[in-house]
């Protein structure tokens, strides 16, 4: 396969009037195989007590399957340590893992959950696959498939929230169901044939939700790998330590290929002085107290002011967000930029900014070098993108 990235992302609703959900979404990246796992796990019922169990199920899943144990060994490990429901005489939780590598070479494993979509432009793609019985465990199925992935391919694998919805409704007695979901998946891609994982999923969920009347009768998750070309962004912020490196920056920023954001009044004053362009006001945005104004200049997608904006875009991808539940704002759009891309570069000067040595700015800020190591390290950890930093 031709240069790819693989993007995983999710989205989840608990059952109406749960304040957790019973099914868990984990994903681990093996970055020295260059492989991806992710794991959907549902709990029996919802609540607190699936949750734990969902958590232990893709916990185990995560870890065995990044390990070099067999899957199949991995999957009997996992039921023989889940308890029995002694009504329905079933585990506690199916699971469906989900291993990519960089190459295209996939491996999924399937015990309970709805069947996987493969969805890939121009047709049907033909897929390898075996049912397994567990030695311990003759009266369960466990389906195992292998492929290699191409360029636009997309794994949508969910929870049985999505194709039960609406079940016992005029329209849906019997649930949405397989075929109906793949086809709202279909023609999405069709409509936006680039939509990102992150959008996918939670098209699927949002509908899912719509469909059960907005009151979702069970927990709902849905989990999208999508193989890709890199989607580039580029993160400038401050000036280099020697005032004679200032062309060195504003040759990388005009050069760059992707997307390209300047987080820095200085910043971006150098650049713009050298290149000739003028930095304008944006008042696209509406004002926000916590966060200073963006601003224009031909060549970039924005430009923000620096430390204040990345601390800010840094709590928000800690703490997990919604773009679309948030009031816009500069460091919102940084944010939702570099989710919706795949290779993440900073590019960070570390000449020393006097209007940061002030006693009254919080101390949590930090010097702007461990701001971006922390955003950093919260993209490669939680969001699985790809990220370089380079000190000027």
């Amino acid at each position: 396969m031709a240069e790819s990235f693989i993007e995983v992302d999710s989205c989840q609703r608990a059952k109406n009037g749960q304040l957790i959900s019973g099914d868990v979404f984990l994903s681990e990246n093996v970055k020295e195989e260059g492989r991806i796992v992710s794991v959907l796990a549902d709990g029996l019922g919802s609540g607190v007590k699936a949750s734990v169990l969902a958590t232990m199920t893709a916990t185990m899943a995560v870890k065995f399957a990044a390990s070099a144990m067999d899957l199949q060994a991995s999957a009997e490990i996992i039921m023989d340590t889940l308890p029995i429901c002694s009504v329905r005489q079933v585990s506690y939780s199916t699971f469906t893992i989900v291993d990519v590598a960089g190459s295209g070479d996939t491996r999924i494993m399937e015990h309970g959950n709805p069947p996987y979509l493969l969805v890939r432009p121009g047709g049907a793609a033909a897929v390898e696959m075996q049912e397994i019985r567990p030695r311990r465990w003759q009266d369960r199925v466990i389906n195992f498939s292998t492929f290699n992935a191409q360029l636009e391919d997309r794994i949508v694998f969910f929870s049985d929230g999505i194709t039960q919805a609406g079940m016992g409704g005029l329209r849906t007695p019997l649930g949405w169901g397989l075929e109906n979901v793949e086809s709202f998946v279909r023609a999405h891609i069709a409509e936006d044939p680039y939509i990102s994982a992150r959008e996918l999923s939670r098209c699927l969920v949002a509908r899912a939700g719509e469909i059960d009347g907005g009151a979702a009768k069970d927990d709902i998750t849905c989990g999208v790998v999508y193989f890709r070309s890199p989607r580039q962004l580029l993160v400038i912020t401050g000036a280099p330590f020697k005032f004679s490196h200032d062309r060195d920056l504003a040759r990388l920023a005009e050069t760059a290929r992707g997307h390209k954001v300047i987080c820095g009044g200085t910043t971006a004053n150098i650049i713009a002085r050298l290149l000739e362009r003028e930095v304008k006001m944006d008042l696209s945005l509406p004002l926000d107290p916590r966060v200073p104004p963006a601003s224009k200049m031909d060549g970039f997608d924005m430009v923000t002011e620096g430390t204040l904006t990345l601390g800010e875009v840094l709590r928000l991808l800690e703490e997990g967000f919604e773009p679309e539940e948030l009031k816009p704002n500069p460091a919102v759009q940084l944010a939702k930029m570099v989710l919706d891309s795949d290779i993440v570069r900073f590019a960070v000067g570390t000449r020393i900014n006097e209007a940061h040595q002030d006693p009254n700015i919080p101390v949590e800020l930090g010097l702007r070098r461990n701001i971006v190591k922390r955003i950093a390290h919260v993209l490669e950890k939680r969001y699985m993108k790809r990220t370089s930093v380079q000190y000027l």
